[in-house]
């Protein structure tokens, strides 16, 4: 059921069920931390395969200690700069941490997610909620209490309705190796305001193998309608004639007959509001039984590249 009653919610956490919580980024799909049975229940009904790590989401960052060792001063500088809000950062864990949530791993994903009703949530519990988004593994990222009704319908006890993400693309993943800052996902945050806290930061984001944080498997994000990536829109539709094409744009229409959808990004050339606006764009195109959507690649600087990187993602066979 879709609802905002947050004891409902508590009550299904406490008793090992998961639910779906909104989060700043996306919604995400919930449960106890240190519940094997609520963990196990994500994976299932995500269809995600057991090597790929989940989220830790806490109430703040005083709770960061209880999970994680080791924290580099980077880190904090970060997390006191960043959270409430889209920052994950991948530190060593704590032996309460079980290794199903880390996928096996030393490390542990932790971030403090900024929306009230979450955050309410979390404040009368005394766990950590593990959550990944709330989709089947490799699907388009929710951004509403509809999408996640739309692809769980009534799997789901509660689904906590908080209205539509402000950011609408999942957190930046931060981790650390030698003490050296490494991006593992590209994310909500940009990697300027990253580098102009703690200095140039390396990347390690694609791993389809052992991934060490959630985001960084070649193929995701994706719709079930064959997608294309271009940075030429009229030659990408004119390899493909007599196709139901529709169209995910920064921010301007094309004007061509044989196009029957368009979906812009952001009229005004703001790519935090294409962020904000991508999933739901892209949601609106895969129901309209087209025969391939056709993305334009944006700006690859700041959100753009965020962007770019789930496009690229969404695309990748």
């Amino acid at each position: 059921m879709i609802t905002t009653n947050i004891d409902l919610a508590k009550q299904v956490l406490i008793n090992n069920g998961i639910i779906a919580i909104p989060t700043e980024t996306v919604y995400g799909l919930a449960g106890n931390t240190f519940s094997e049975i609520a963990v196990n229940k994500i994976f299932a009904l995500k269809k995600r395969p057991h090597y790929n790590p989940l989220i830790v989401h806490i109430k703040s960052a005083a709770w960061l200690n209880e999970l994680a060792c080791d924290i580099p001063d980077a880190a904090m500088l970060l997390a006191n700069r960043f959270w409430p809000g889209p920052l994950t950062l991948l530190l060593n864990k704590k032996p309460n941490i079980p290794d199903l949530v880390t996928a096996g791993k030393p490390t542990v994903a932790v971030r403090v997610p900024n929306h009230s009703l979450t955050l309410i949530l979390l404040e009368q519990l005394d766990f950590p909620l593990s959550a990944p988004s709330a989709n089947p593994f490799g699907s388009i990222s929710p951004t509403s209490a509809a999408h996640v009704y739309n692809y769980f319908k009534d799997n789901l006890e509660v689904i906590l309705d908080g209205g539509e993400c402000n950011n609408g693309v999942e957190s930046t993943i931060i981790g650390f190796e030698n003490n050296q800052p490494i991006v593992y996902r590209l994310g909500a945050i940009s990697l300027e305001d990253i580098e102009a806290l703690i200095g140039k930061v390396n990347f390690h984001t694609k791993n389809d193998i052992n991934p060490a944080a959630p985001g960084m498997l070649s193929r995701h994000y994706s719709p079930n309608t064959t997608t294309y990536l271009t940075d030429d829109l009229v030659e990408m539709i004119t390899l493909h004639p007599n196709k139901k094409i529709g169209l995910l744009l920064f921010k301007e229409l094309v004007v061509n007959n044989s196009v029957l959808q368009q979906e812009i990004l952001s009229k005004n050339g703001d790519l935090s509001e294409a962020a904000r606006n991508l999933y739901a764009a892209l949601h609106r195109l895969d129901k309209l039984n087209l025969d391939i959507i056709i993305a334009e690649r944006l700006p690859d600087n700041g959100l753009g590249k965020t962007i770019n990187d789930r496009l690229k993602r969404a695309v990748e066979k």
